[in-house]
């Protein structure tokens, strides 16, 4: 029984979609345990709406909730019982296997590192999404935990990336790229020239070399190594450019009786096409490098985004990445003293 805590409160549709979706999820298995952490008031209410088996879901309570616009070092100080905290906390206690939180990215990331706590060696936990491409999906490693990262962090990135998109997607000797403005191994800026090479000495990734961001939707890396800045300004523009796509497609073919009709003949297989497309699916950005697994969702997910974070956790876990994480980055050690290390 895999145990996954999720924030009932976080997120702009708090608590009902968040509800909607742990449920969706226990529906979907008999092997999760799902603690439900906020207003236990607020959580029941939305829990009298579905049918569940009640053995896989309890509430744990939590009467704070960290808004988006507060600071998040000090909103995970001062909210010891916010349900972002209290959650955590279970994951570091031992008392749940993951969290998933579709709430402040700050408090997560502060939280995160803060409570969880960082696997020892470690050098910065980044946030990778899945991303959809023309070929399946590829992994944007970092999206907005690290700012100004370093050539070691993006080496450390890039491995652990690595090991995610093996064990958890399945994908065999996964092609790893450094984003850049061109494809020549001299081009870039200081941090790019400077993680080039090390990327390319490194003996337990494929790295390709270079991807400009035009190559990223046709799939022409599986892992996508960026420093936060320029992942997160990617993982926007994606977003923005796929939905304003969608938009006009659908006012096009809504325009007149003709392109109705049409729409008619081709639903199915646009349908097919775009649901591709849809972020939704994949779930969450898992935090990696942690001691334990905090995923976070996307501020406006529906049931069906929570449904599919917590689903990942499942897999997260039962694929022990993080275990693969520690051996890989640190191979001279294993066994007890492997783990006694992640734990200090």
């Amino acid at each position: 029984m895999v145990r996954v805590a999720v924030d009932a409160m976080g997120g702009d549709n708090a608590p009902g979609e968040i509800v909607a979706g742990a449920v969706m999820a226990a529906n979907r298995r008999e092997d999760i345990h799902i603690l439900l952490v906020g207003r236990k008031e607020a959580v029941l209410e939305e829990l009298k709406k579905h049918t569940y088996r009640e053995e896989q879901i309890e509430i744990v309570a939590a009467s704070e909730v960290i808004e988006t616009e507060e600071p998040p070092v000090a909103a995970v100080r001062g909210k010891k019982d916010s349900s972002l905290v209290v959650g955590m906390n279970l994951v570091r206690r031992g008392e749940a296997d993951a969290f998933c939180s579709a709430g402040s990215s700050g408090a997560i990331l502060v939280g995160g590192q803060v409570l969880v706590g960082r696997i020892k060696g470690v050098e910065r936990p980044p946030l990778a999404p899945l991303i959809p491409t023309e070929k399946g999906v590829s992994l944007l490693i970092d999206c907005g935990a690290n700012v100004d990262a370093r050539p070691s962090h993006l080496v450390q990135f890039a491995r652990m990336g690595s090991i995610y998109m093996e064990h958890v997607v399945g994908i065999p000797k996964p092609r790893v790229a450094i984003v850049n403005i061109g494809a020549e191994e001299e081009k870039g800026n200081a941090l790019v020239k400077e993680t080039f090479p090390l990327l390319k000495a490194c003996p337990d990734i494929h790295f390709i070399g270079s991807i400009e961001a035009r190559e990223i939707p046709h799939g022409g890396a599986d892992v996508i190594v960026a420093e936060a800045f320029v992942g997160n300004v990617i993982l926007k523009l994606y977003e923005g450019v796929g939905a304003t796509l969608l938009g006009m497609v659908k006012r096009g073919l809504m325009r007149d009786l003709r392109s109705k009709l049409g729409a008619l003949m081709v639903k199915p297989a646009l349908k097919e096409t775009l649901k591709s497309f849809d972020a939704s699916q994949y779930g969450g950005a898992p935090l990696l490098g942690l001691r334990g697994l905090v995923v976070k969702a996307h501020g406006n997910s529906s049931r069906v985004e929570i449904c599919n974070s917590i689903l990942q956790c499942v897999t997260f876990k039962e694929e022990r990445i993080n275990e693969k994480i520690r051996a890989s980055l640190f191979p001279e050690e294993d066994g007890a003293e492997g783990e006694k290390r992640g734990k200090e």
